[in-house]
């Protein structure tokens, strides 16, 4: 069945379309069918009026950990009080989520999801890497294949306390993965001081690949070192934080398909200094935005934040940070449109509205997109679609 989305003052497609004023957008069978004025607009069996309000593609979340219990409420005041982050703090919701039933962590992951899509979210990725054991691992990246889209393997999160690291390291290589395997799309590596060095990271990041896993790095979140570089080098499709970067590390991301991901609100949160994100745009290198939803460093899915941060602060113009939260997203996820609206599986393609892609639609209740940033704050989403259908 036929559904016309009409009443749209301004369509940001994040297409070669542009930007369309009194638009309207046909959706079939999950996919938009046509865009285009809406005067112009092919009669449907069902029609929806959008009351002049702006849309634009769904809000593609490249990277979070969504799958944890408690919270660390304690660390972050501390922090905001003065004290440094480190990535040691992993370990208090590690002994949470441990404890935590499946039905319990399953409710939390929904109730998580739901949450990202009142705000505009369409298309998310999911981390493990709370657990950090075998069984703990399995469950999570169980849980998360029943919900969510891209599922990520992140045993390579931190060493748990009381363990060795290289033993740690072999076991991530060896009996966790070969778990985790037949549930995830993807396999990620902290490598930062305090998590893994290089050629830890190195030997994680193989060892997915070998299993047929896509590569995402955590990499050079407090201080220059080696995982872009090692992202770019092993065809990594992110490196995710980015906020320290040397100009070797910006010519190398400019010279790849590698993502550069870039995490605001985790930015504040842990007063690190904002990711160079027009830096890197600048220099030619694909960038995303994402919000790093997790229980330590940025508990919130608010990507329309987000985006207002990366206008407000970090100097991208409102079509670049609305590109990098959707098409950039998606990207970095390799369901980005190479052609005819389909990503290079044949998939409907997310983070764009063109025809073939998918009818994900995130529609603001104001007639204008600038107010993402114009407004900041402001609870700025109306409705939520997903392939066409309403889920907010």
């Amino acid at each position: 069945m036929a559904t016309l989305f009409t009443g749209i003052s301004e369509l940001r497609t994040v297409s070669e379309a542009g930007t369309l004023t009194d638009a309207a957008l046909v959706a079939e069978g999950g996919e938009v069918t046509w865009i285009g004025p809406a005067a112009q607009a092919p009669a449907c069996d069902e029609s929806v009026d959008l009351g002049g309000r702006a849309a634009l593609p769904g809000w593609v979340d490249s990277h979070s950990h969504m799958i944890f219990d408690g919270d660390r409420a304690a660390e972050f005041e501390a922090r905001m009080a003065g004290q440094d982050y480190a990535a040691g703090g992993i370990a208090v919701t590690m002994e949470a989520t441990r404890a935590a039933s499946a039905e319990r962590l399953r409710g939390l992951l929904r109730q998580r999801v739901r949450a990202a899509r009142a705000g505009g979210t369409t298309c998310m990725e999911t981390k493990t890497g709370y657990g950090l054991n075998v069984d703990s691992e399995k469950m999570a990246a169980q849980i998360a294949a029943e919900v969510v889209d891209e599922v990520t393997f992140l045993g390579a999160h931190v060493v748990p306390p009381g363990a060795d690291a290289e033993d740690y390291v072999n076991l991530v290589c060896g009996d966790m993965l070969d778990a985790v395997a037949p549930h995830v799309g993807w396999i990620d590596v902290f490598c930062e001081r305090g998590a893994f060095n290089e050629e830890q990271s190195r030997r994680v990041l193989e060892a997915g690949q070998a299993a047929g896993l896509g590569l995402r790095v955590h990499g050079n979140q407090l201080g220059e070192g080696p995982g872009v570089a090692l992202a770019v080098e092993l065809g990594a499709a992110s490196v995710d934080h980015a906020n320290y970067l040397s100009d070797s590390d910006v010519e190398a991301l400019a010279a790849s398909e590698t993502v550069a991901t870039v995490l605001p609100a985790c930015d504040l949160s842990t007063r690190q200094p904002l990711a160079p994100a027009r830096r890197l745009l600048d220099a030619g290198a694909h960038v995303a935005i994402a919000s790093n939803l997790n229980p330590g460093t940025s508990y919130t899915s608010a990507m329309t934040f987000c985006v207002a941060t990366a206008v407000l602060q970090q100097r991208l113009s409102l079509d670049e940070a609305i590109a990098a939260a959707t098409s950039g997203g998606a990207r970095a996820l390799r369901r980005h449109d190479v052609g005819d609206g389909r990503d290079a599986q044949g998939r409907p393609a997310k983070g764009t509205l063109a025809v073939g892609a998918a009818a994900d639609l995130h529609v603001l209740d104001t007639p204008h997109a600038i107010d993402l940033a114009y407004r900041p704050g402001m609870p700025l989403t109306w409705r939520t679609y997903v392939a066409g259908e309403r889920v907010a």
